[in-house]
C-alpha cells in the first residue's frame, strides 16, 4: 500500500485504527506522542498573574504585524439609502499598507450608536468575504445563495442594524475584493507560506485587519466607542473571541461554532488536518502557549457568547463542551460568559441571529 493510500485509510478507519497503525510508522507515532504530552505552558490559572503574562504572549504572537496606529485613509466609494439604514461601500489602509475594503452599515435614528464588527466565514469560498454578512450594494447571487445557505436567507448585518447597530464588515486578506480569480482551496498553502517568508503569517494578518477595523469603528462620529462589540460565525467566531481576547476595547464578543480544544480538532481526520484551511487560523508559537480556551479567557470578566451544536460535523462535540468548561471558571458564576447549544449543525440561522441580537442589546444598555 502506498502511504498516500495508507492515509487514506487510516483517516477513513478513525481514531483507533491510527492509534494502533502508528506504532509502526515513525513520523505517526512522533505526532501522536506529541500530542499525549500537550500541555500549554501558559494555561488558564486563578492567580492575578497569569492574566498580564498570558495577554502580553498572545497579543506577540497572534499580532502579527498588529496596529501600528496610523490613519485609515479612508476612501468612500459608494453609497446606497436603505429606508431605515444607510450603507457605504469603503476602502481602509489595512496593517500591510493595502488597501482593505468594507461595508459599514448606519442606522438613520440619532446617536450614539452601539456597533458591532461583523466578521465573515472561512467557507472554502473566496470570490465573497464581508459580502457574506452584510448585503453588497450591486446583486450578488453568490451572496445571496451564501445567506441562503447558512443564514436561513438574512444577511446578519441588517438583523444587527434593524435592531439599532452600526455595522462594519470587511474583507479578509484572500476573500471578496482582496482575493483573485480563480482562487481556490490548494492556493491557501501559497499564500501562508508567502507571507511566512516575508516575516509574516496569514492568521497574524488577519487579526491585525481585524483590531484595525475595530479601532476605525470607535473612531467614526455617531458611535459610542465604548460599546463596539464583535460577532462572527465559523471563522469568523475565531477571528471574533481571539479580537476580543487581544483588544480590551472590545466590549462583548459572540462567537458562533468554532471554539473547541486543540486537542479535539487533532483527531485523525478532523478538518484541521485534512485540508489547507487551518493556515488561516494558525498562529506560529502561539500553542506551545495557549491552547483555544486559554486565549478565549482573556475576554473574562466582560461578555461572552459562545454558540455551538451537537450535529456540528466540523467541531466535535464532546470537545466543545471541554473547551467551555475550561473557560467557565475565568468568569465568577453567573457573570458574563454564557453559551449556547443549537440544533442545526454548523449554521447561524434566524433563530441564532435572534438570540445574539438581542444578547448584545442586553450588553449595550448594562
Amino acid at each position: 500500500m502506498t502511504r498516500l493510500g495508507r492515509r487514506q485509510l487510516i483517516t477513513a478507519l478513525g481514531a483507533s485504527a491510527w492509534v494502533g497503525l502508528a506504532r509502526t510508522e515513525p513520523l505517526d507515532e512522533t505526532l501522536a506522542a506529541l500530542q499525549r504530552r500537550y500541555q500549554p505552558r501558559q494555561a488558564w490559572r486563578a492567580d492575578g498573574g497569569w492574566r498580564p503574562q498570558a495577554l502580553a504572549t498572545a497579543q506577540r504572537l497572534m499580532l502579527r504585524p498588529g496596529d501600528d496606529g496610523s490613519a485609515f485613509a479612508t476612501e468612500v466609494l459608494a453609497e446606497q439609502d436603505r429606508s431605515d439604514h444607510r450603507v457605504q461601500h469603503l476602502q481602509l489602509r489595512g496593517a500591510l499598507g493595502d488597501r482593505v475594503p468594507a461595508l459599514f452599515l448606519q442606522p438613520k435614528g440619532p446617536g450614539p450608536h452601539p456597533a458591532v464588527l461583523a466578521l465573515h466565514d472561512h467557507g472554502a469560498r473566496f470570490d465573497i468575504g464581508k459580502e457574506k454578512l452584510v448585503r453588497p450594494l450591486a446583486t450578488s447571487p453568490a451572496a445571496e445563495a451564501w445567506a441562503q445557505r447558512y443564514f436561513d436567507g438574512r444577511f446578519v448585518g441588517e438583523a444587527l442594524v434593524q435592531a439599532g447597530f452600526a455595522v462594519l464588515a470587511i474583507d479578509a486578506l484572500g476573500w471578496g475584493e482582496r482575493s483573485r480569480p480563480g482562487l481556490a482551496r490548494d492556493d491557501q498553502q501559497a499564500l501562508a507560506n508567502h507571507l511566512m517568508q516575508l516575516g509574516h503569517s496569514w492568521a497574524g494578518v488577519i487579526a491585525s485587519d481585524d483590531l484595525r477595523a475595530h479601532r476605525w469603528l470607535r473612531e467614526q462620529p455617531g458611535i459610542d466607542p465604548r460599546r463596539v462589540a464583535v460577532l462572527g460565525f465559523s471563522m469568523g467566531a475565531f477571528r471574533a473571541w481571539q479580537l476580543a481576547a487581544v483588544c480590551s476595547e472590545v466590549s462583548a464578543c459572540v462567537a458562533a461554532h468554532w471554539m473547541c480544544t486543540r486537542a479535539g480538532l487533532l483527531r485523525p481526520g478532523e478538518h484541521t488536518l485534512v485540508g489547507q484551511s487551518a493556515f488561516s487560523m494558525a498562529h506560529p508559537g502561539l500553542a506551545a502557549e495557549l491552547d483555544h480556551p486559554d486565549v478565549a479567557a482573556l475576554i473574562a470578566p466582560r461578555p461572552l457568547l459562545l454558540m455551538g451544536s451537537p450535529e456540528d460535523r466540523l467541531f466535535p462535540w464532546d470537545a466543545v463542551q471541554q473547551a467551555w468548561a475550561r473557560l467557565a471558571p475565568a468568569w465568577e458564576p453567573g457573570g458574563g460568559l454564557r453559551t449556547l447549544s443549537l440544533p442545526g449543525g454548523h449554521r447561524f440561522g434566524l433563530d441564532a441571529q435572534q438570540a445574539a441580537t438581542a444578547w448584545l442589546a442586553m450588553q449595550a444598555t448594562a
